[in-house]
């Protein structure tokens, strides 16, 4: 854990760095499952998402997802993606890395992800009076997930 900090923290730097030389964005976020294709079933079922493309070897499997109101939408959304990696267990050992969402509506989110086979960690709550909404949640295979709900203006 302490590892994957520091390694976070040299990347965030180097982040840093490059921002200040060429434009830089989020290109993905990457969770890992033991099964593939049931975790991304749950971010299809609770986000909303739909699979944009899916790297299959007899030993390896890597699905992407991205939003779009249809599957050919989700395809030509240049945002960032979801990609789920295959991994050995779904132990969730290491809660740093987690995904993190903007949404609207936090609450009826958590409650997706709860009927899509998620655990809630933690329940909406404010920020240090700042009027944005947090959640922590985490999806069928051990990964974590925040939901961010900006303040209504």
């Amino acid at each position: 854990m302490k590892r994957i900090a520091t390694m976070l923290l040299a990347a965030g730097a180097v982040l840093a760095m490059a921002t200040a030389q060429a434009d830089v964005s989020l290109n993905a976020v990457r969770v890992g499952a033991k099964d593939v294709a049931a975790l991304a079933k749950f971010y299809q079922t609770a986000f909303g998402m739909h699979e944009v493309q899916r790297i299959a070897a007899p030993t390896f499997l890597e699905i992407m997802l991205n939003f779009g109101a249809t599957p050919d939408a989700a395809k030509a959304n240049k945002g960032s993606q979801v990609v789920i990696m295959q991994r050995a267990a779904d132990d969730g050992a290491d809660t740093l890395p987690h995904v993190i969402f903007d949404v609207t509506d936090a609450a009826a989110v958590v409650k997706a992800v709860k009927a899509a086979g998620g655990k809630v960690e933690r329940e909406p709550f404010e920020f240090q009076k700042t009027g944005i909404m947090i959640a922590m949640l985490i999806d069928p295979a051990g990964n974590h997930i925040e939901l961010l709900q900006q303040p209504k203006r």
